[in-house]
């Protein structure tokens, strides 16, 4: 018998809080919540942010094991086999609960969280060496709230959502807490200076082994990071908000999940699932921006002219086609190379498209991922090749987060220009898609132009 969740919701004016006023205001009192947002508010179907607290169930792997809580409180545990289908246990899970169905434009429940990119060994033939997992992460997190505040900025309107289970609604004292124009906000300050888990020789030196391989024709092309931490003291909110303002994306977001944090600015979706069709949109081709317009207009145009660039680019774009291929049809490339400028980067930015059963979804997530931008091509090749050379699990950075709907829509980022905090650390990492001509310089540079933001960030 599914779980039955009542939906109620109270409708409000929403001209006197922005996304992070808001998300302040609810934090201390209902801890574990998170924040949503979208930087585009021109269009009406993308000037949504939500904010979600009070988690009633979850379903989380950790340690080969997966564990699903309900909202009665009451825990499933299963030890990971080779008979065990992570996807199917998701869907499953999201069998688990009857949702009513209502006609908004905007998401109203689901489940939110992440998927690491180490849970990459649940989809495909690939041993990943968790004795290397540095931060200890669940490889998946996806979490049901009781309540979820959606911001239409467009309409500067907010909806205050209470999915409850046999539990007390809570949209009066949430909306006290909205009108009440306080908020607690606290400190944050560097502790000492910013390390890495690899020298810029020794990463050189992976770039190097990288070339070889592409040379050989093991690979085209393969995605080599480095993992930078940092030491910190007070709140890791005020980073989120200064890297909001630096880098403002398309994906902006906050979660909290109790003994970590998870927040970032991320440029580019994992996938877009939304009325029968799939979206995966590669972002592959980067320059660094000068901050003059004249300057980066004239660097625009020789990024898509670039050889080098352009050849990954059409590269991760057949990926893109073929990963939605597997549970697809109808595979279209709507947009080819446009050029993208973000605060510190000019990239090359393309849309694939294929029409999907919604029934697929999840099956379609397990098939894409992780993201070709961050693996390489072939990209079952390249990722073996990434656990033999890199020397620490990524963990979060390069998986994907955001929500799933119990309709079988998501909306994904790929974890990159993002944080991961956790025990007073801040961790922050990029790569750079090595093919056989690059140039070491060129590619260690290339990081450093992704990370130009978060560094920004921190020091601001």
């Amino acid at each position: 018998m599914p779980y039955q969740i009542k939906t109620t919701f109270k409708q409000v004016i929403a001209d006197t809080f922005t996304p992070v006023s808001a998300y302040l205001k609810i934090r201390d009192k209902y801890p574990n919540s998170l924040l949503l947002e979208s930087s585009d508010y021109h269009t009406n179907d993308n000037s949504f942010s939500y904010i979600c607290c009070n988690p009633i169930a979850h379903f989380k792997i950790q340690n080969e094991i997966i564990e699903k809580k309900y909202p009665d409180e009451t825990y499933q545990k299963k030890e990971i086999n080779k008979k065990v289908n992570v996807t199917k246990e998701l869907q499953n899970f999201l069998s688990d609960f009857e949702i009513e169905t209502n006609d908004f434009k905007f998401l109203t429940n689901g489940l939110f969280g992440f998927t690491s990119y180490d849970a990459v060994r649940y989809f495909e033939n690939l041993e990943i060496d968790k004795s290397q997992a540095e931060l200890d992460l669940p490889d998946i997190l996806y979490m049901v709230f009781q309540n979820i505040i959606v911001i239409d900025h467009f309409k500067n309107e907010a909806y205050i959502f209470d999915h409850s289970f046999n539990t007390q609604n809570r949209i009066s004292d949430i909306f006290e807490l909205l009108k009440n124009q306080n908020f607690a906000e606290y400190n944050f300050e560097l502790d000492g200076e910013e390390y890495s888990n690899i020298s810029d020789e020794d990463f050189k030196a992976n770039v190097t082994k990288a070339k070889m391989h592409c040379q050989r024709g093991d690979v085209f092309q393969m995605v080599m990071s480095s993992r930078f931490s940092q030491r910190f003291k007070g709140d890791e909110f005020n980073v989120y908000r200064k890297l909001r303002s630096i880098n403002p994306s398309p994906y902006l977001f906050y979660f909290d999940f109790g003994n970590f944090k998870i927040f970032g600015s991320s440029p580019e979706a994992h996938l877009v699932v939304q009325n029968g069709k799939a979206e995966i949109h590669p972002i592959a081709g980067t320059f660094k921006r000068t901050g003059n317009d004249q300057a980066d207009a004239d660097l625009a145009l020789q990024l898509s002219e670039d050889k080098k660039e352009n050849a990954e680019h059409v590269m991760l774009v057949d990926l893109a086609r073929n990963d939605l291929s597997k549970h697809g049809k109808g595979v279209t490339v709507e947009t080819y190379k446009e050029i993208q400028f973000f605060s510190h980067v000019i990239h090359l930015v393309s849309k694939v498209t294929a029409k999907i059963n919604e029934s697929e979804s999840l099956k379609l997530l397990a098939d894409t991922f992780p993201a070709g931008t961050l693996s390489g091509a072939p990209k079952h090749s390249a990722m073996k090749l990434i656990e033999k050379y890199e020397n620490t699990s990524r963990e979060a950075y390069g998986g994907a987060i955001g929500v799933i709907d119990f309709k079988g829509n998501s909306n994904q980022a790929i974890i990159i220009r993002s944080f991961v905090s956790k025990d007073l650390h801040l961790h922050y990492q990029a790569g750079a898609g090595v093919v056989s001509d690059s140039q070491e310089n060129n590619e260690l540079q290339e990081v450093n132009n992704k990370l130009a933001a978060l560094r920004k960030a921190l020091k601001l």
